[in-house]
């Protein structure tokens, strides 16, 4: 099972779209955990998780959090803009999915 993990401002608009990740997941068979957590909890969660994506509002962290997860052999990335305004689940779990198979093929 891979494991997910969306970080914005306090969790809540990510919240939403884990909801919709989670729905889009199920109907195809996917197996994978998503959790949405607020950045200051960060450091204390990427280690249970195999993939990070951070909320387009909190994109000023990704360099700070990127030393972190680099330490931890975990790819990280800003959720597009457009994607996240439309909550589009089905996209955004596909980059997650896609962006761990490129990272372990590393």
């Amino acid at each position: 099972m891979n494991k997910v993990l969306l970080c914005c401002a306090a969790g809540m608009s990510t919240s939403m779209l884990v909801q919709r990740m989670e729905k889009y997941a199920t109907q195809n068979n996917i197996d994978v955990k998503i959790n949405a957590i607020a950045f200051d909890e960060f450091s204390e969660q990427i280690h249970h998780y195999d993939v990070c994506l951070l909320g387009p509002q909190i994109k000023y962290k990704l360099a700070e959090f990127k030393v972190i997860a680099d330490q931890l052999n975990k790819p990280i990335a800003v959720i597009n803009m457009m994607d996240y305004g439309m909550m589009n689940g089905e996209k955004i779990l596909n980059e997650a999915l896609k962006m761990l198979t490129s990272y372990e093929a590393k």
